[in-house]
């Protein structure tokens, strides 16, 4: 089948699944995000089913139809299965959810060759050490969507932006297998978006953000680690938002002598709800429209490591400055 034909059956399977899993969730109490719950991500008013990641990981069966999807058969369910109990409301241990997303992240270099090994301004790894590099990057990043997902739209929103933009690299680079892994994704991802955005009908889940982390991850490891044209820092500029989130808020944590795995209220996108739009669908808009220069732009120069690097770093200073000055108006309520 065309590319074209499997994004539109992958679209098909994911959106009927999201509807499928709606009705089932309501009338039989099935993984269901409760709106009553005293917990610092909680922005919905209604209960809502956190299984969105079903439908998309459903979506993906089309892979098997790509060069590349019967390698990535078993890393997809790790990845998966390592945020779907929480889901269901069984949690298992964060060295264990760790495991199965190292795991994964393994089995996939190991099968599709995604390896980072040059690092762009003259610095390279020996490929052992790229190994444990990719494989630690593509975890981070399953962690970085997870964290981002609290409003309707918003995880989703700039998964399908980077998508988007390591595609126009695969075409640039001829590069058809991941071409064809991005568009089958985006149209899985897009069976899911419509339903969260803007209502918030279902959510993505631990098990859908994980997927997707890991997913955009390999993508563009495989894109800088296969082809020299593609500099590393494109990618980590195409993914700074959730890469710098999660940075940022374990070194804020830190100096707050608080435990990075522990959840608290003072995240980007919380205080953006909080102060600038009051509003759960808005703020996933502001966000993902505030995101899509530093996403879309560097896919012009994707072979700049410098340029990348300049495009990042003017993110981190602009991220940095918000997040200050929205902080201050919590002052009163943190003292």
């Amino acid at each position: 089948m065309e590319i074209a034909e499997l994004a539109l059956w992958a679209f098909v399977l994911s959106f009927t699944t999201q509807l499928l899993i709606i009705r089932l969730a309501h009338r039989h109490r099935l993984f269901i995000d409760s709106h009553t719950e005293d917990k610092p991500q909680r922005f919905h008013e209604m209960p809502t089913p956190r299984a969105g990641g079903i439908g998309i990981v459903l979506g993906l069966v089309f892979l098997l139809f790509t060069p590349m999807g019967w390698n990535l058969l078993i890393s997809v369910i790790l990845a998966f299965l390592s945020g779907i109990f929480e889901d269901f409301h069984r949690s298992i241990s964060p060295k264990v959810r760790l495991l199965l997303q190292l795991v994964a992240a393994l089995s996939a270099i190991w099968l599709t060759n995604a390896v980072v090994t040059y690092l762009g301004l003259g610095i390279v790894l020996p490929y052992a050490v790229g190994v444990i590099f990719s494989a630690f990057a593509i975890v981070g990043v399953m962690n970085a969507i997870n964290i981002i997902d609290g409003f309707n739209g918003l995880a989703a929103g700039i998964v399908l932006l980077i998508l988007l933009s390591f595609s126009i690299t695969a075409v640039k680079v001829s590069e058809m297998d991941i071409l064809q892994l991005n568009a089958i994704v985006a149209a899985a991802v897009t069976g899911f978006f419509i339903l969260n955005f803007p209502k918030g009908k279902i959510f993505l889940g631990d098990g859908g953000a994980y997927l997707l982390g890991f997913l955009v991850a390999l993508s563009g490891i495989f894109l800088a680690g296969n082809y020299e044209s593609v500099s590393p820092w494109y990618i980590l500029c195409v993914m700074i938002y959730p890469v710098w989130e999660v940075i940022f808020s374990i070194i804020r944590k830190k100096r707050e002598g608080k435990s990075p795995l522990e959840p608290d209220p003072y995240h980007l996108h919380m205080l953006i709800n909080r102060h600038i739009t009051r509003s759960n669908p808005l703020t996933a808009l502001f966000i993902v429209a505030a995101c899509s220069p530093f996403i879309l732009v560097p896919t012009l120069y994707q072979n700049n490591s410098g340029a990348n690097l300049f495009t990042a770093s003017i993110f981190i200073v602009c991220y940095t400055f918000l997040y200050r000055r929205l902080i201050a108006l919590e002052k009163p309520s943190i003292s």
